[in-house]
């Protein structure tokens, strides 16, 4: 089982890694998530006699790994969310894809089909923007993007790559031809928010993953 690595936590919040292949609140599944594992580690730490409360705030797709904020009150959780609405919880990503896609903003109407969990660009869709800051490519062109999300789509990430023919690697949901053998090759870096009492802007940041494709990259 995997265990919680916890960046940061106070009386409102707590921050951690979510580990790949782990999902964030319970599935179809039934295998552990990180919200129950995060409940688990404060009812242990601080002798809760009954089950803690945390709230899931955002999310990351089951086979990315990252970093994450929880809040632990539901005036955090109410805070925290006005922050998403207004852009203040900032995320930032590593993409590996397959083709080289050049520093820019990128915009498209993604629009999400519930039934089958994909999500398409379409002309009903909610526009949606992220920010490619940098790009390092290989003589191959595989190219590492340091990518800021600046609105929070199910998939975004996969889909404004993969509909510009340079899907992420290893993507077996947006990559149909990927074999699945490494797990999908993006990473939740970097998040700052403003604290929900303080106001006061934290950011966390992980290094990028010890195995391929990252290890590829000098980072």
């Amino acid at each position: 089982m995997a265990t919680l690595n916890v960046l940061y936590e106070d009386n409102h919040v707590i921050v951690v890694e979510k580990p790949i292949m782990i999902p964030v609140n319970s599935d179809e599944s039934n295998d552990l998530s990180l919200l129950q594992m995060i409940k688990d580690y404060i009812k242990k730490t601080r002798n809760k006699p009954n089950e803690a409360y945390v709230a899931l705030v955002h999310r990351l797709d089951r086979p990315v790994g990252g970093v994450m904020v929880f809040a632990l009150s539901a005036k955090a959780a109410s805070r925290l969310s006005e922050s998403m609405r207004l852009h203040q919880l900032e995320k930032k990503y590593a993409a590996i894809v397959s083709r080289p896609l050049k520093p820019g903003v990128y915009k498209d109407k993604l629009l999400k089909d519930e039934k089958t969990n994909t999500t398409r660009v379409h002309p009903k869709g909610k526009e949606s923007t992220l920010i490619i800051e940098s790009v390092q490519s290989l003589n191959d062109g595989t190219t590492l993007c340091w990518i800021r999300l600046l609105s929070g789509r199910s998939h975004q990430i996969r889909v404004q790559t993969s509909s510009r023919n340079a899907p992420i690697l290893y993507d077996q949901r947006y990559n149909p031809q990927t074999k699945p053998t490494h797990p999908i090759a993006l990473f939740a870096y970097e998040l700052s928010f403003p604290h929900p009492t303080t106001k006061e802007v934290l950011t966390f940041s992980l290094p990028l993953p010890n195995r391929h494709p990252f290890n590829l990259f000098n980072t």
